[in-house]
């Protein structure tokens, strides 16, 4: 019976059903299903397949960040019911649009990705210099990935010194930097350094679960 209860919380995020999956969650709770059970297998395991779904083309943004908000909703519920950072158990990103750079939907919609893919995200915004990456990863040293988007091809060269000044912090080993943005490509990212790019949301929530080792 508890097994029905996730695959409902399942069903209500891939929809997309923000007014469903709240219920859904406390339903589950109710039947006794464990918590992080919920979280993973319910919440975290739906949005793989909705990144899944978008990378092949059957769904598009809009659809994704309406299933993104829909789990935030039912994250809400659940975590009174998880220990302390189990919502977060992937670990810590910090995102942000470079300096000079004022987009920020396709960058909100990575974060949205990333903390449904059990990540903390601090999200700096836009327009973010160099030194405030550099800064916000030393006040919070258990970072482990630092994520700068640059969506003008006039911006790049401000992506490129972000990542130059990544690269040669003393706690560059500790961390892994992931690029994107629409004019951004792989020997672009492999020219200034960065660790990774990807080129949508999806495939940057699973890229940063691979390179957090998750």
């Amino acid at each position: 019976m508890s097994n029905e209860k996730i695959q409902e919380v399942y069903a209500a995020v891939e929809a997309g059903k923000a007014k469903k999956v709240p219920a859904a969650v406390q339903e589950a709770l109710d039947a006794g299903c464990d918590p992080t059970a919920i979280l993973n297998e319910g919440m975290i395991a739906a949005m793989d397949s909705v990144g899944a779904k978008f990378k092949a083309g059957e769904i598009f943004v809009p659809e994704m960040l309406v299933a993104a908000r829909a789990m935030k909703k039912g994250v809400d519920v659940l975590k009174p019911h998880l220990a302390s950072g189990e919502a977060n158990a992937a670990g810590k990103i910090i995102i942000g649009t470079v300096a000079g750079d004022l987009h920020d939907i396709g960058k909100n919609l990575v974060a949205m990705m990333m903390e449904s893919a059990g990540f903390e995200v601090i999200d700096l915004g836009v327009d973010v210099p160099k030194e405030k990456f550099v800064e916000t990863y030393e006040a919070n040293p258990d970072t482990k990935i630092v994520a700068c988007s640059a969506l003008l091809t006039t911006t790049m060269p401000s992506l490129k010194e972000t990542v130059a000044a990544l690269n040669a912090a003393p706690f560059r080993s500790q961390i892994k930097v992931m690029v994107g943005g629409a004019p951004i490509t792989q020997a672009f990212a492999d020219e200034i350094g960065a660790d990774a790019y990807t080129e949508d949301a999806a495939s940057a929530a699973q890229k940063a679960k691979e390179l957090a080792g998750c």
